[in-house]
């Protein structure tokens, strides 16, 4: 990555974590420095998609608030079943 894209970041870690990213890091043939750039991707790229899940579903609450228009539990418990044993199925009709 270009020096000019990347800014330093301090972390404070005690002494145990360290050492603990230590030893997985020589165990992986890595830098604790990598390491820490991995784990935090993954992190922010967890959080990134639970958060964009969260807001899918305040959108859909509050679509369903504002119109009345869903489906049943059984209806798409049914339609799930049917999924899953391989049946291509189209999803139930919504209604108010």
């Amino acid at each position: 990555m270009p020096a000019t894209t990347t800014r330093l970041v301090a972390v404070k870690l005690d002494i145990s974590m360290r050492e603990r990213m230590k030893r997985l890091a020589d165990a992986k043939k890595r830098t604790p420095h990598w390491l820490m750039r991995e784990a935090i991707e993954q992190y922010v790229d967890r959080e990134e998609k639970q958060e964009a899940f969260r807001q899918e579903g305040l959108r859909a609450w509050e679509a369903y608030q504002a119109t009345g228009v869903h489906i049943t539990y059984a209806e798409a418990d049914s339609w799930l079943e049917q999924l899953e044993a391989g049946n291509d199925v189209e999803p139930p009709d919504c209604h108010v």
